[in-house]
């Protein structure tokens, strides 16, 4: 599999592909979006030390043949060439993170009655709907950000901003903060586990461990009891 994603990764195709899946995610929490990003990132990471180890042999080669300036050509074309997988990595997780939870806003927004039923029967989306309520009020919407590390954390928190019909302004600021932070972790761990621990499902493991332990204690957190307003 990783020899696969790292073929896509120079390719527009994993970014489409890793877009597609963080998209539809809040609608279908199984998909595994965050391993995904993570084998992605990763992969890249094996392709930039492939690149680097490579740049290096053919600015040793060019610098014999033709002098130190077409060796330094060669080590800028390892730098220019890595960078833009990583920061387009980082670009289609974000957006489309932002992009699914407006999606599940606007959809719970416009449910009507129907929705607000189906919410009712539920706990946990009822929970949710009453600690975003407090959060938003305070000026505390951290349980925005802390939600989209939790499992089905993200689907609970935009459905429950559109059920309760909260003002864009409130959710989507903290909707932006939580699907960079999400994106940064999932990207950096895939990659400095890449570069620390080798493209290896060792290393894959190791990064898709440290995701879910950060969900475990967002779900953890979600699950406290709601502050009751001074």
């Amino acid at each position: 599999m990783l020899e696969t994603v790292g073929l896509l990764t120079g390719s527009p195709w994993i970014y489409a592909v890793v877009a597609l899946s963080v998209l539809l995610d809040v609608f279908l929490p199984v998909l595994p979006s965050g391993v995904l990003v993570i084998t992605a990132a990763t992969a890249a990471a094996a392709g930039s030390t492939a690149v680097a180890g490579s740049t290096a042999v053919a600015g040793a080669k060019a610098a014999a043949e033709s002098g130190a300036v077409a060796g330094a050509k060669a080590a800028a074309g390892q730098v220019s060439g890595e960078v833009p997988s990583l920061l387009a990595l980082l670009l289609c997780a974000t957006t489309a993170s932002v992009l699914g939870d407006l999606a599940a806003y606007r959809l719970a927004w416009r449910g009507g009655e129907r929705l607000d039923r189906a919410i009712a029967r539920s706990r946990r989306l009822t929970r949710a709907q009453e600690r975003l309520g407090t959060a938003l009020v305070q000026g505390g919407g951290m349980l925005v950000v802390i939600a989209r590390f939790a499992p089905a954390g993200r689907s609970v928190v935009s459905l429950g901003a559109g059920a309760s019909r909260r003002r864009v302004r409130e959710f989507l600021p903290w909707s932006a903060l939580a699907g960079v932070a999400w994106a940064c972790y999932s990207v950096g761990l895939g990659y400095f586990g890449g570069q620390w621990l080798g493209a290896t499902w060792v290393g894959v493991a190791v990064s898709v461990l440290a995701l879910f332990a950060a969900g475990s204690v967002a779900a953890y957190v979600m699950r406290r009891p709601v502050p009751e307003p001074s």
